[in-house]
């Protein structure tokens, strides 16, 4: 998995999201927020980290729109049946 600066990560063994601040050979610096608002930044190995999928504003739209359209397809075979 190649990480940049930028990418939004998460722990393997779960947790909150993590961003990438720099890449190193085998170790990834990774900056968030605490619960507290203090900004941590701590440099984590490599292995443990996947990237995360973060819904966009246009993910959020498009999933409506599917779901909108699944609703009419069941309502559609409800009234054929």
């Amino acid at each position: 998995m190649e990480l940049k600066a930028g990418d939004v990560v998460v722990l393997k063994s779960g947790g909150q999201l993590l961003t990438v601040a720099d890449v190193g050979d085998e170790t990834v610096d990774c900056i968030w927020i605490g619960e507290e608002g203090t900004l941590f930044r701590e440099a984590l190995p490599a292995v443990t980290l996947e990237l995360a999928h973060v819904e966009t504003e246009d993910d959020e739209e498009e999933n409506e729109e599917n779901g909108d359209e699944e609703d009419e397809d069941e309502e559609k075979s409800r009234a054929v049946a």
